[in-house]
C-alpha cells in the first residue's frame, strides 16, 4: 500500500510489558538508505502522542474488550539495521480497521483511525499490542495492520503492514509487491485460548547520513 493511502492512531490502555519472545535476533544490514524512507504523507502523527514520551508503555491495548471482532494480540522486538540486536526507546505506532473493515470514528477534525495506539520499546526492545483482527479494507488486499516507527532524534517512517499467511489476499501477487521495509511483515496467526496471536519483529531502516 502506498504511503498516501496511510492514515494513523492514538491512545490505548496500558498493560504490562511482554517478554520472553522467542527466536535470536540475526544481524541484518540495510543495503542502502531508501530514497523514499521519509515520503509519508501522514506519518508525522506518529510523533502526536499525548503526555511524556517515557510514559508511552510497550503494551497498550487498542480496540477494548467489548469491541465486536475476533481478539488478537501481537508482540515483536525492534531490533538495529546494524546489529540485529533489540532497540530501546522506539516508538510503533499502529492501526487498522474495525470488524467492519472502516477507519471512521476518530477524533474529530483528524485523519486518525479511531482503532489505533503508541508503543514504546524498553532495554528489550519489545512492544505489543492487544486488539481485534483487522477485517478486509474496503479498497481490496489483504487485512492490514499498519504501522509506523518514531525513533528518537529521527523522521518517523513508515513499515510494511502486517498482513497474515491464512489470508487468500496474501497471495504471491501481493507479496511481490512487498518491499520489506522494516522486515517481513507477513506473520502467521495462531489461534490460543480463543485469541490470534502472533509476532512481528521490526528491523530499523538505515537513515541517510
Amino acid at each position: 500500500m502506498t504511503a498516501n493511502r496511510r492514515t494513523l492512531i492514538v491512545g490505548g490502555a496500558a498493560l504490562g510489558i511482554v517478554g520472553g519472545l522467542a527466536g535470536a535476533a540475526s544481524a541484518w544490514q540495510a543495503p542502502s538508505v531508501r530514497p523514499d524512507l521519509y515520503n509519508g504523507e501522514l506519518d508525522h502523527l506518529a510523533l502526536e502522542w499525548t503526555g511524556r514520551r517515557e510514559d508511552i508503555p510497550a503494551h497498550i491495548r487498542i480496540a477494548a474488550r467489548s469491541e465486536p471482532g475476533e481478539p488478537m494480540s501481537i508482540t515483536g522486538r525492534v531490533l538495529s539495521w546494524q546489529t540485529g540486536k533489540p532497540v530501546p526507546d522506539v516508538v510503533v505506532y499502529a492501526y487498522h480497521t474495525d470488524a467492519t473493515g472502516s477507519y471512521k470514528g476518530g477524533p474529530a477534525g483528524t485523519r486518525h483511525a479511531r482503532l489505533r495506539g503508541w508503543m514504546r520499546t524498553g532495554a528489550d526492545g519489545v512492544y505489543a499490542f492487544d486488539s481485534t483482527r483487522p477485517t478486509l479494507y474496503a479498497r481490496g488486499g489483504p487485512a492490514h495492520v499498519h504501522m509506523t516507527v518514531a525513533e528518537p532524534g529521527r523522521k518517523p517512517y513508515w513499515i510494511d503492514e502486517i498482513v497474515f499467511t491464512d489470508d487468500p489476499h496474501t497471495d504471491a501477487a501481493y507479496r511481490l509487491k512487498m518491499t520489506n521495509r522494516g522486515g517481513d511483515g507477513v506473520i502467521s496467526l495462531k489461534r490460543t485460548s480463543g485469541v490470534w496471536v502472533g509476532q512481528r519483529d521490526i528491523r530499523l531502516e538505515r537513515h541517510p547520513a
